[in-house]
C-alpha cells in the first residue's frame, strides 16, 4: 500500500476514496456528489489528482488481492487502521467524516462495505454520529439517517 504523509491532502482523499469504493463500485450519482461539492477542491487537490488516488487505491487492493468491502472481512483490518490513522488533526477528521457521509448517501443507499467503513472510522476517531448532521442544520433525507444509524452500532 503507498504510504502518504500524515495529515496530507492524499491520505485524506485516500479515505475518501476508500468509502467511494467501498460498495465494490462507483456509481454515477456518487461521481456527481464528487464534483457538485468540489471534494478534491475541498481536500486541496485537482479532482485528477483524487482521481489519481482512487485509482492508486484501487491498484494497490488489486495487487494485494484484498477486496475493497470491509464487510467481506477480506480487507486487513490493521491495514485500514493504519490509514485511518494517518488523519489525527480534528477539523481533518470532521471533514473528511463529512466528505465520507456525503459520498456514502449519494445514491441513497448504504451498502453493507460502507456501514463497515463508516462504523470503522467512527470507532477510531471517536466522532459522535451527531456529528454528522449538517451544520448549516440541514438534512439530506433517510440516508442521513441511515449513517447516523449504523454509527451507533
Amino acid at each position: 500500500m503507498r504510504t502518504y504523509p500524515r495529515n496530507s491532502p492524499q491520505a485524506a482523499a485516500r479515505i475518501v476514496a476508500l468509502a467511494l469504493t467501498s460498495d465494490g463500485h462507483v456509481c454515477s450519482s456518487e461521481e456527481r456528489a464528487l464534483e457538485k461539492l468540489d471534494i478534491a477542491g475541498q481536500l486541496g487537490l485537482a479532482p485528477e489528482q483524487f482521481a489519481q488516488i482512487v485509482q492508486n487505491l484501487c491498484e494497490d487492493h488489486s495487487v494485494g488481492h484484498t477486496s475493497l468491502s470491509p464487510s467481506s472481512g477480506q480487507l486487513d483490518t490493521a491495514m485500514l487502521a493504519t490509514l485511518i490513522d494517518e488523519i489525527d488533526d480534528p477539523a481533518l477528521r470532521r471533514k473528511v467524516m463529512r466528505l465520507c457521509a456525503a459520498v456514502v448517501i449519494a445514491d441513497n443507499h448504504l451498502a453493507d462495505g460502507e456501514i463497515a467503513l463508516l462504523a470503522a472510522i467512527l470507532k477510531a476517531w471517536g466522532v459522535a454520529p451527531e456529528r454528522l448532521v449538517d451544520s448549516r442544520g440541514g438534512d439530506q433525507g433517510p440516508a442521513r439517517a441511515q449513517v447516523r444509524a449504523a454509527a451507533i452500532t
